[in-house]
């Protein structure tokens, strides 16, 4: 009875350990991840706006179809990026991701910043030659450290009405966004 008992507490263990590590290990086996389909988007270091999402089609990205989005792949290993523009006057927000779909920042225009947008994207190399004042910001510059390099940043609009949307995309993909020229 006691020997049974420790093979079925044994097994029940194994069991539990495999179960856990097949469930951990499947992500990284996943061949179309969020990075796969950001990446053929062809929005490398410039603003993308989205197109818009109707409802019942396919939505890979999980979009909200009220909202106009705007879309840019920076790569910090060619230098810090910078997110600069103005957006219309109604709310909005700013997330930047990690290639795993983690936000590790976001803002929106609640937080007083107004309209404007003017924010730089570190890496901790970039971070620690700005804190040496080795790069060169403009003041106010909303500041950004990133784990790593490979980032996309995503920027959402709601326009009060669908009559705005239009105007509200145009002045969605004036964002610069990427590396300083």
């Amino acid at each position: 009875m006691t020997r049974t008992l420790l093979w079925l507490i044994g097994g029940l263990i194994l069991g539990g350990i495999i179960h856990i590590t097949a469930i951990l290990t499947l992500p990284l086996l996943a061949e179309e991840t969020t990075w796969s389909r950001v990446s053929a988007l062809d929005a490398n270091n410039r603003m993308l706006v989205l197109n818009r999402v109707a409802q019942g089609d396919p939505n890979p990205l999980h979009l909200d179809p009220e909202l106009s989005y705007g879309l840019c792949q920076i790569d910090l290993s060619e230098g810090p990026a910078y997110l600069n523009g103005v957006l219309p006057d109604a709310f909005w927000s700013v997330a930047v991701y990690d290639q795993n779909g983690v936000v590790i920042y976001s803002t929106t225009n609640r937080d007083g910043i107004g309209q404007t947008v003017d924010m730089g994207i570190f890496n901790a190399a970039q971070t620690r030659l700005l804190a040496q004042q080795q790069i060169d910001i403009a003041e106010g510059l909303l500041i950004v450290e990133a784990p790593t390099n490979q980032l996309f940043v995503l920027v959402r609009l709601s326009a009060p009405h669908e009559a705005m949307r239009t105007r509200f995309e145009q002045e969605l993909s004036e964002i610069t966004c990427g590396p300083r020229a």
